[in-house]
């Protein structure tokens, strides 16, 4: 007989939202999903991050507004002691400058509070498995951000054609290792392609690069 097949992990998850009300939401939604786990939650960025650094989640569902400063500094200051965590934005504002502060803190994903029940499950497992997430309501606000608001001239025809076919397999979520796959690279050659994109597009996160070529692709 052939042994079964062992379980999948569960997806970690640690919730930092000020609100009360609002975890035990989170945690009635989240908590019913098999694939996900809840370890631990905080209302504040001092807590936020400790629990972070000590539970070390897979991913970090964080509010923008927290009492003692935002989610952008429990993002970053994770991210800097814990590269491996993965981070969701989940708020109800939808702020160009704060879009942009978020890719900039390093965050994988950014979504308004109107998303439902099961885009929240999806976008949560897209992030654990290395996909960015940027709320459908808020694309071209940021795609508006994003071609105004950073220097220099930021077209995707300065790219060459190898550096265009990386860029639009990470523009539709793939990870490295899977444009790896898919162009018959080396993770360390795709990893050199996005450096030369971000430089040429004068961007320094894959959400901006794919915001970019979203806006301008053909």
């Amino acid at each position: 007989m052939t042994a079964p097949a062992a379980a999948k992990p569960r997806i970690r998850l640690v919730l930092v939202d000020d609100s009360e009300v609002v975890r035990m939401g989170l945690r009635s939604l989240l908590g019913n999903d098999r694939s996900l786990e809840i370890v631990g939650e905080a209302a504040t960025v001092t807590a936020g991050v400790q629990t972070c650094l000590r539970l070390r989640p897979d991913v970090a569902l964080l509010d923008i507004r927290l009492p003692d400063g935002t989610g952008l500094d429990v993002c970053r200051q994770v991210l800097a002691a814990v590269p491996t965590v993965r981070v969701l934005i989940l708020t109800s504002v939808a702020d160009d400058q704060l879009v942009d502060e978020a890719i900039r803190a390093g965050a994988h994903g950014y979504l308004l509070k109107e998303i439902d029940g099961r885009g929240l499950v999806q976008a949560v497992q897209d992030v654990a498995a290395g996909k960015s997430i940027l709320d459908p309501a808020i694309t071209a606000r940021v795609m508006q951000f994003v071609r105004t608001g950073g220097p220099g001239e930021k077209n995707i025809d300065s790219l060459s054609p190898q550096e265009k076919r990386v860029l639009a397999l990470i523009a539709d979520g793939l990870t490295n290792k899977e444009v790896a796959v898919q162009l018959g690279l080396s993770d360390k050659t795709v990893k050199n392609y996005l450096s030369t994109v971000f430089e040429k597009l004068h961007v320094t996160r894959r959400a901006e690069a794919a915001v970019l070529y979203a806006q301008q692709k053909k």
